[in-house]
Formats: C-alpha cells, sequence, structure tokens
C-alpha cells in the first residue's frame, strides 16, 4: 500500500478499511509462507498457480505436467515472480535422471510457469547423436567439471547450454536416445569454483501475473466494495472480480489497492484566496499574447535550425563517404533523385522484401572492401535522402522464395540443391564475419512469422512437418536423419544468447558434414 502525505493520514485510514483482498492468500505450509497468487487448495490463491504442501515438513512441491511427479520447491521470490525447483536427483550409482521414464522435467505449457534464462543446463550420459545439437558438447564444456565426480567412468558425453530459448521454455528434456540425466544451476558462473556450484544447483521458473480472480456471483468477490463481478470482455464471456473505482488491481498481493491521485503537496493544497480570479484574469491576458510572439519565434527558429540541421548532417555523410573512398576502394554516392527514378518513385510494386536496421555509413565502409562470390556487391549509397541507403547490384534471376516454391516456371528445388544453397550462404556469412569488422544483420519483419511456427513445431517433436513434403517422400531414414540435423542446426542459429549460437565457421563445417553422409548416401545407392 503506498503512503500518502502527513496531513492525509485520516483518508488513508478509511482507504484501508475497505481495500480488503479480493482474493485470499493461502495460509502457511506448515512454517512456509505461500505468496499470492500460489494456490495450496482451491479455496485461496489463484488455481491455475497450484502447487502442492506438505505440512509435516513445510515443504511446498511443483507438481510436473505428469502429476505424478513433484519437485521440491527450494525458495520462492514472489516480488520477481520466480521460484526455484531442485532437479531431480540421479538414481544411485547410475548416471540416470530418476525422472528419465517422463522424459525429465516437463511443464504443462498451458500454465502460467515457464523456464528461465537464469539456468545453465548440463546434460550428461549422452549418446553420439548430442554431437550434431547447437549444444555445447566439447571438451572445454564446463559440465565436465560436473561429471567428473557423477558420471567419471562412464566417459559418456556430456553438453551445456543456457536454457530460455523457445525450445526449453516448458521443458529440460532427458530421454535414452539422448541424454540420460541432467541438472541445472541457477545464476552459475562457470568460472567459480567447482565446490561451491552445489549452492546454485536448482531450476528457477518464472510465472505470469495473474488476472483478476474469476467469480460466479457477487459474493465471490469478497468485499463488495471494492470489486465488482462482472463479464471479461477479453476473456470469452467468463466473469472476474474488477476493481471498482479508484481502486487498481494489485496482482503480487492480489488485492484491490488505492489509486493515489489529486494533490500530493506535502505543505497542502488549499492556497486559494479572493484574489485569485483577478489573478487568473491577468494572467490569462498577458499569457495569449505572449504566447503569440513565443510560438512564432519558435517555429521560426525550429525551422532554421532543422535546415541547419539537415545540411550539417549531409555534410557529415558525404565527409565520411569520401574518407571510404580512400585508397584502391571507390563507393559512388547516388543522388536522391537516381534513387527514385530507378525504385520509380519508391513504388511498392518493386518491393523484393524488407531488412533489419542499421548504421548504414558503417556497413558502407565494410560491405565496400567485401568481394564473395556468394555475396551481392555494394554499388554505392544515397545520403541526400532522411534515411541513408545501400544500393547492391540487381540480381536478374529472381529471389531464393520464388525458387523454392517454383514461382519461376521451374521445378521447386531438389534437397541437394537446397543444401547447396544452405552451405553458400554459410560460408558468404562466415566470409563477412571472419574476412570483413562483423555486422549485425537483424532478421527481417517478414519472416519472424516463420521462425516463430517452426520453433512451435520444434517444441512439439514435429520438425519434419515443416519440411517441404516433396522432399521427404521416398527417401531413406538416413537423408531424412540429414534434413532434421540441419533443422537443429538452424534452430541453434536463432537462439537469443550470442554464447549459445554456433559461429558461421561451425555452422559452414556441420553442413559440409551432412553434405557428406547425404553424397555418401547417393553413392550407395548408385552402386547399387
Amino acid at each position: 500500500m503506498v503512503l500518502l502525505h502527513h496531513h492525509h493520514h485520516l483518508l488513508l485510514l478509511l482507504l484501508s478499511i475497505t481495500a480488503t483482498t479480493t482474493s485470499l492468500k493461502c495460509p502457511p505450509c506448515g512454517t512456509t509462507p505461500v505468496p499470492y497468487p500460489l494456490s495450496t487448495n482451491p479455496t485461496c490463491g489463484d488455481p491455475l498457480y497450484t502447487i502442492l504442501c506438505n505440512p509435516s515438513n513445510s515443504s511446498l512441491l511443483f507438481p510436473a505436467l505428469n502429476t505424478s511427479i513433484t519437485y521440491p520447491i527450494t525458495s520462492v521470490h514472489p516480488e520477481i515472480q520466480r521460484l526455484v525447483i531442485r532437479p531431480s536427483p540421479l538414481l544411485p550409482d547410475l548416471c540416470i535422471s530418476s525422472d528419465l521414464p517422463d522424459q525429465g522435467l516437463q511443464l504443462n505449457s498451458s500454465l502460467p510457469f515457464n523456464v528461465t534464462s537464469s539456468n545453465t543446463i548440463f546434460f550428461l550420459n549422452c549418446t553420439q547423436t548430442l554431437l550434431l545439437s547447437p549444444l555445447n558438447c566439447s571438451a572445454i564444456s564446463p559440465c565436465h567439471a560436473y561429471a567428473s565426480s557423477k558420471c567419471a567412468a562412464r566417459g559418456s558425453i556430456c553438453c551445456s547450454f543456457v536454457a530460455g530459448g523457445s525450445s526449453t521454455l516448458y521443458s529440460v528434456r532427458a530421454s535414452v536416445s539422448g541424454c540420460s540425466a541432467y541438472t541445472s544451476f541457477v545464476d552459475l558462473d562457470v568460472g567459480s569454483s567447482v565446490s561451491g556450484w552445489a549452492a546454485k544447483e536448482g531450476v528457477e521458473l518464472m510465472w505470469a501475473s495473474p488476472r483478476e480472480p474469476r467469480c460466479k456471483a457477487q459474493s465471490d468477490c469478497e468485499d463488495g466494495k471494492n470489486a465488482t463481478c462482472r463479464a471479461d470482455v477479453a476473456g470469452g464471456g467468463e466473469r472476474r472480480c474488477f476493481c471498482n473505482a479508484g481502486l487498481q488491481w494489485n496482482p503480487i498481493n492480489g488485492t484491490c489497492a488505492p489509486v493515489v491521485t489529486g494533490c500530493q503537496d506535502p505543505g497542502g493544497c488549499n492556497h486559494s484566496s479572493n484574489r485569485a480570479p483577478l489573478i487568473a484574469g491577468l494572467a490569462s491576458g498577458m499569457g495569449a499574447a505572449m504566447l503569440v510572439i513565443v510560438v512564432g519565434a519558435l517555429a521560426y527558429r525550429k525551422q532554421r535550425r532543422a535546415r541547419q540541421v539537415r545540411e550539417a548532417l549531409l555534410r557529415a555523410r558525404e565527409e565520411i563517404l569520401n574518407a571510404n573512398n580512400s585508397g584502391s576502394v571507390f563507393t559512388k554516392n547516388f543522388t536522391g533523385r537516381e534513387i527514385k527514378k530507378a525504385t520509380d518513385g519508391f513504388s511498392r510494386d518493386n518491393l523484393l522484401g524488407t531488412g533489419g536496421f542499421g548504421e548504414v555509413l558503417n556497413e558502407v565502409r565494410i560491405l565496400s572492401q567485401v568481394n564473395h562470390r556468394n555475396l551481392v556487391r555494394l554499388l554505392g549509397c544515397c545520403v541526400e535522402l532522411e534515411q541513408p541507403l545501400m544500393v547492391y547490384e540487381f540480381i536478374s534471376n529472381g529471389t531464393l522464395f520464388e525458387h523454392l516454391h517454383g514461382k519461376r516456371g521451374s521445378a521447386p528445388l531438389s534437397w541437394r540443391r537446397r543444401l547447396a544453397i544452405a552451405h553458400q550462404t554459410a560460408e558468404g556469412l562466415a566470409y563477412l564475419h571472419f574476412s570483413a569488422k562483423a555486422i549485425d544483420f537483424t532478421r527481417g519483419t517478414d519472416d519472424v512469422n516463420l521462425v516463430v511456427y517452426v520453433q512451435r513445431m520444434v517444441d512439439k517433436e514435429k520438425m519434419m512437418e515443416v519440411v517441404d513434403p516433396g522432399l521427404r517422400e521416398g527417401v531413406s531414414q538416413v537423408v531424412l536423419d540429414t534434413m532434421k540435423a540441419l533443422g537443429f542446426l538452424a534452430m541453434g542459429c536463432l537462439e537469443e544468447r550470442r554464447q549459445n549460437r554456433p559461429s558461421m565457421k561451425d555452422v559452414t563445417e556441420e553442413i559440409e558434414y551432412i553434405m557428406s553422409i547425404e553424397a555418401a548416401v547417393v553413392e550407395q545407392y548408385s552402386s547399387l
């Protein structure tokens, strides 16, 4: 509750009497408090945030997707809406997680909990198939320091990664065909002493802010003075206890708290006198006259300053461009009139697609030196327009989208041809990253939905359903595995954290390895 100033204490007292909770906070589990919205029984908290209570030892338990499995809750932080659970222990004398039969930690994606990016996950006792994944399974992976005391005698593969990506929002997966064991550490500093890692062991989960409580009748809203049971226009017709005027929903405490409005001057707000109307009239008259003068002056100064800024910006851009033209590399400066003519006044009929936003002049400095067979050549730029533009050579053979979908009169690209294109793309990006000062190319808005769709299908273990059906028909399982391997490699490139993404050099080498497998299969069938 927000405290008002001293002369409003009486009002605060009156508000505190009426602003009671609209949703009950659950009683402690033994001696352990249960903060809102966590619910240990149907009569308190929010049922979407259900956890279990063991009053005999005052412990809270988190139920997984398979309700027969629970994970001890080691800490709860309601102010940041997070809790930490203890990972499933390893079976005695075995490098196997006890929840392996249920494929590891599995959350219900329809509930408001998800795995956070504060978790560093170690996969243990892994098969060689994990070497094709984007995870860090190298000899320098920090998981080896932990595995040496758990699985050292088995000489098995271990991998590490930072959770929180789309494929790990609701699960930390364990499987016999992948990795038979796992553990997790919250806010782990891998450079710290291994002896201190045990204190960090856990899986941190985050919960979404709860909505107002559901209700069927006004009596469900605790005190009718604070909330009213009415239909939720955004919730499919269900009814909720919405706070009354002057109160607002506090999802942390589950209360209708007072809205602080109006004067909050510690010295008091009643400063009026009998001279107030006279002063107001004089001020209004003088203010109107001054307003005309000030507005006119400001408009003139603003227009003049805007012109000066435009001229200074154009000079600065031209100086940078001239600096780039020193030496053997020359970048042409196109005029705004040339660009408008070439694009027919920036007609959308000539739009091939949209890309990311970057510092154009900085990219000109780098890309003017680029010379690679798999990259379009930069012809120059235009610095006269409000938004600087880069001008690339025109590729008359159509876009990749048109070739993938057979929109240029030819058959859709074969799997081998698509692999070659992916490899050539990786080579071009590897050149930019290692032979040219690396550029952060962000994805265009037209690609966002496709990425989200593929990530969702991967989460559902339906990756192959996004592959072109024409490529899947009549091919061997090995070729299907190469498609799946390239898909997982692409998903690794979409990881939000930079340290979890493979370098373009790694991507190039991985695609070369996939190509060698596909070529071996073709050769084997040819010999038959």
